[in-house]
């Protein structure tokens, strides 16, 4: 791998001016995101430590069954967030030209103002924004949101929200389209129809749509039927790439009809074929902790990712690996390149709790392939 790696690093050196011309439309949520850390043990005012692990922090829980408990938590900042403002992100650290859709607030929440000032536009279609308290652990992230305004995104809001043909007039423009968090949203399987019908299918050059649903659990199985029965609907404007974490492939796996996959690379490889072919669409792509695959019409893939044990930030890393590959693909670069650039986007994240620029990414895949990625 080490040869693959330097020659990532090699193309993102010399292709930065192209990367400049990529143009990406996204929507649409938007969240505002407080990192929190659970506190296990305070010495003084600056100096504690905090709870290590998802499963120590569990135990805790289990404990105050049946009685009272108190823990300290330590609200470290309120971040924007939403997978297609974290995607924004990830893309225009990189050079890409962004637009945003996303449910910002009206007025636009305050949290938004630096990211907005970065994309080529911004709008804020909906009230206000989700809310997100994403408690981060060494070996993972809890997220609890709050969403019951996401309600107010449907059909009508759409409608008005089109009217200015802001959204149509950037997805001529775009390379790639991404839709995100179709979970959170109760009425966006009815939105991407509409979407399709009266946007979509109207852009005569086929740009790659990017789906994002994020973990589909909470929804129920006719939900998750309905939006599975409309995704081949983008694959018709165009090629089709769904991103999901291992959770979410295997909650896909099993309203499919199809054998839940291990983490393991075989298995992960084997279930994103099937995915892929179940639903008709040019790729799937799955990225957990420690590896990442993808599948399409001419085969599978797997790479192993840059683990690290100790992650500043966790919260938005797969945003950031979905932004790598997202721009492998508008650069035709070959798969295992692809998802390299993915899994070097969100190495770099997880380790410095920013996005990192194409330069930046090729010094940390040229470090990786030394095997010093920290």
């Amino acid at each position: 791998m080490d040869g693959r790696l330097n020659q990532l690093a090699g193309w993102l050196r010399e292709r930065s001016p192209e990367i400049a011309t990529l143009q990406v439309v996204a929507g649409f949520d938007g969240f505002v995101d407080e990192i929190i850390s659970v506190v296990e043990e305070r010495r003084g005012l600056s100096e504690w430590t905090p709870v290590k692990d998802i499963g120590t922090f569990g135990s805790l829980i289990q404990a105050a069954a049946g009685r009272s408990s108190l823990r300290e938590i330590i609200v470290h900042r309120a971040d924007p967030g939403g997978c297609s403002v974290n995607l924004g992100d990830g893309l225009m650290a990189l050079g890409m030209q962004f637009d945003c859709f996303a449910t910002l607030g009206q007025p636009r929440h305050a949290a938004f103002d630096a990211f907005a000032t970065q994309c080529r536009s911004c709008h804020s279609w909906g009230r206000e924004p989700g809310r997100t308290l994403a408690f981060e652990f060494a070996d993972g992230k809890l997220m609890f949101s709050s969403v019951a305004q996401l309600a107010g995104f449907n059909c009508e809001l759409l409608q008005q929200t089109l009217q200015d043909g802001a959204y149509t007039a950037a997805c001529r423009k775009a390379g790639l389209i991404a839709l995100t968090d179709w979970t959170l949203y109760p009425h966006m399987t009815e939105c991407w129809r509409k979407l399709q019908a009266e946007v979509f299918s109207q852009l005569a050059h086929r740009p790659y749509f990017f789906l994002d649903l994020v973990d589909p659990t909470s929804r129920s199985e006719k939900d998750i039927q309905a939006m599975l029965e409309a995704i081949p609907g983008f694959e018709a404007a165009g090629p089709t790439v769904l991103g999901v974490n291992g959770t979410e492939a295997n909650v896909l796996s099993r309203a499919l009809g199809l054998p839940p996959a291990p983490e393991e690379m075989v298995a992960l490889r084997e279930q994103a074929a099937q995915l892929r072919a179940r639903l008709g669409i040019s790729q799937v792509v799955t990225h957990c902790v420690k590896l990442a695959v993808a599948a399409d019409e001419h085969g599978t893939w797997g790479v192993q990712g840059p683990y690290c044990a100790q992650p500043k930030k966790s919260t938005g890393a797969g945003d950031r690996f979905n932004a790598g590959y997202v721009c492998g693909l508008l650069l035709k670069l070959p798969p295992e390149a692809r998802l390299l650039l993915g899994c070097t986007a969100s190495g770099f994240f997880v380790r410095q709790a920013r996005s990192g620029t194409a330069g930046e990414l090729a010094d940390f895949a040229s470090h990786w392939a030394d095997g010093r990625p920290d």
